[in-house]
């Protein structure tokens, strides 16, 4: 056996590489209003607003749905597995095709993305403190401010993102209406409806690749946050109000501005509606989502090197050395040259999520085990690596780059998935066979 999870994890920890016990558990509300908090953003908004700049309201709608349902899958077959096994992503990955070394890679990959955007996220952050203080703190100051301040907040663990999101969600949701009752009181929600965008048509398809792409990782890390759940039934809810509230709503309230202001510039029109309260809560929903990267962050190098060197690091220790780094980087301006290599890393994770489905929901390789380990809290022993888990993934990563019909992210996560259940299927036939052979001879 690996790992147990009879003591209570210390502070800072939060079971990063145990199984959450039920006694741990949290409510539904902990755990939706943090889903929410990772979709309800700016840059969520910023989205909405692409969109209704360049489609109709109704074309708006039925891409965001399709995306949505794509992401809603993924995220509820992920989440659930992560509730029913009490695990992390990177840790779930183990025992869903990945082995032990190749968990290592699924951290390495999420935890560089989310602490690449951690630093650009804080970059954000820290220019709308020195423009609402009017330049009286300086951009180095300021992100060193915000960078440690939300480094301190992720160290504590679950509970404290929950309350910061508790504070935050109601907050932004508020000034976005706020913002969108000011806009729309001059215009007919009707004409709204019919009316013809301002900017160059975007295709159903494009749209619905820039919904489904643009939170795929954040699909992908449900487990960190699932595991926390107490039910299936948590999970499906906390998926599903986190996609109408953070994706449908928030998409088609920044659609209807576009189609009001003939712009896609709604962030500004917002603050400027909205006033220091929209500034205010604009650099709060900065705060929120950069303690989700800084969390998944943790829960992926914790893994790391456990996986490679066996050594069980406090998560909070982590936490506390990433978010420095994260934070130095963003105030020496090199993360600005980051963004294209972290988008690069952002498509190599979808085809992650095709095999762990495949293995966990079909293939259920480890399932038994996993079963068996499950009530006395503890984590079987687990081998290295399947070698058509490797090729699968290059397979996906391949397809989501040349494959041009339909939604890049999902084809990669398609073939990923065919590839490893077919993979898999022929190793263990060939298998067989040298075992009846050897039997007969």
């Amino acid at each position: 056996m690996e790992s147990t999870t009879k003591a209570k994890a210390t502070i800072g920890d939060d079971y990063s590489l145990t199984r959450v016990p039920m006694t741990a558990r949290q409510s539904l509300w902990s755990i939706t209003i943090v889903r929410v908090g990772a979709l309800a953003t700016i840059s969520q908004f910023m989205l909405g607003a692409t969109l209704g700049y360049g489609m109709t309201f109704w074309q708006a709608f039925w891409a965001t749905v399709l995306g949505s349902i794509i992401l809603q899958i993924i995220s509820f077959l992920l989440g659930y597995a992560g509730a029913r096994e009490g695990l992390s992503t990177s840790l779930l990955s183990r025992y869903t095709g990945f082995g032990r070394y190749g968990s290592s890679i699924i951290g390495a990959v999420i935890a560089i993305a989310c602490i690449g955007w951690f630093g650009v996220q804080n970059s954000v952050f820290a220019e709308g403190i020195v423009q609402a203080t009017e330049g009286k703190l300086s951009l180095p100051l300021a992100a060193t401010i915000t960078g440690l301040g939300v480094t301190l907040l992720v160290i504590f663990g679950f509970k404290l993102l929950s309350i910061t999101a508790t504070i935050t969600v109601p907050a932004f949701l508020l000034a976005v209406g706020f913002g969108i009752y000011h806009v729309l009181s001059d215009y007919s929600f009707t004409d709204l409806l019919t009316a013809a965008p301002a900017g160059d048509v975007l295709t159903m398809g494009a749209a619905a690749t820039m919904i489904a792409g643009g939170f795929i990782i954040g699909a992908v890390i449900t487990p960190d946050f699932s595991r926390f759940a107490k039910s299936s039934k948590d999970v499906f809810w906390m998926a599903t109000i986190g996609i109408l509230v953070g994706e449908l709503g928030i998409n088609m309230i920044a659609v209807l501005l576009a189609l009001a202001a003939r712009t896609n510039d709604i962030v500004n029109i917002m603050v400027q509606t909205a006033g220091w309260f929209g500034a205010f809560v604009v650099v709060l929903s900065t705060v929120k989502i950069n303690n989700l990267n800084l969390y998944s962050s943790s829960l992926g190098f914790t893994n790391i090197f456990d996986s490679l060197f066996n050594l069980k690091l406090n998560r909070g220790k982590v936490t506390l050395v990433i978010g420095v780094i994260g934070t130095v980087l963003s105030i020496i301006g090199i993360i600005d040259y980051f963004v294209s290599f972290l988008i690069f890393l952002g498509v190599l994770v979808p085809p992650i999520a095709g095999i762990m489905v495949v293995e966990y929901f079909i293939l259920k390789t480890n399932r038994k085990e996993l079963d068996e380990t499950r009530e006395k809290g503890e984590l079987p022993a687990i081998g290295k690596m399947n070698p058509i888990t490797m090729i699968a993934w290059i397979a996906g990563f391949a397809a989501g780059y040349t494959i041009n019909i339909g939604i890049p992210s999902i084809n990669s996560l398609l073939v990923s998935g065919v590839v490893y259940y077919i993979g898999a299927l022929l190793i263990k036939n060939s298998s067989n066979i040298r075992k009846n052979e050897g039997k007969t001879v």
